[in-house]
């Protein structure tokens, strides 16, 4: 089935606020994220609640969308997180449908064909931004529950490779460098 991303979720913004030292809602923004959407940085509260009403506090399974810049990803707000806000760099989709699960969505989003597509109709002269209503109207390819849980698996496998090869490329350059070392000795 294709459908466009209204018919199956809704899409607010972001909250705008200012960190705090200090505070008791985590503040999740663009820069807490690689490229792929994975959290990259440990996160703490640095928001407080008192100045938050509950429709911008995060669910699990939310989908943040970074829509601003060059840097743009899907990534899925897991349930492990403490209590949380999405920046104005995000929009947040949130899934009104039970027959597509928010992982295989970020995955679908993140694919390097529907970026560009989403990508071509960013707007903004210094900093790229892409419009509510560009990921409203974006078709998505919505297979059945099995086959979305077979692509998140196999997303997942892949992601998992792709560490594995990092961390042995990272022991192997030591080895080298070690063995280097050595040899002037």
């Amino acid at each position: 089935m294709k459908t466009d991303l209204k018919n199956i979720a809704s899409i607010q913004t972001g909250f705008y606020a200012k960190s705090v030292k200090e505070g008791d809602l985590i503040y999740l923004q663009a820069k807490h994220f690689n490229e792929k959407g994975l959290l990259i940085n440990d996160l703490h509260p640095d928001l407080l609640s008192e100045d938050v009403s509950d429709k911008h506090l995060l669910n699990p399974g939310d989908i943040l969308f970074a829509a601003k810049g060059i840097k743009n990803f899907a990534a899925v707000f897991q349930e492990h997180n403490a209590s949380a806000v999405a920046s104005t760099s995000f929009f947040v989709i949130r899934l009104t449908v039970n027959y597509v699960l928010p992982e295989y969505l970020a995955w679908f989003l993140n694919h390097p064909n529907t970026l560009k597509i989403i990508k071509s109709k960013a707007r903004g002269t210094s900093i790229a931004s892409i419009s509510k209503s560009v990921l409203e109207e974006t078709t998505i390819i919505v297979p059945d529950l099995e086959t979305q849980k077979k692509v998140i698996k196999i997303n997942e496998l892949r992601a998992l490779e792709t560490k594995l090869k990092e961390q042995i490329e990272s022991l192997n350059e030591k080895q080298i460098q070690q063995k280097i070392i050595n040899a002037l000795k």
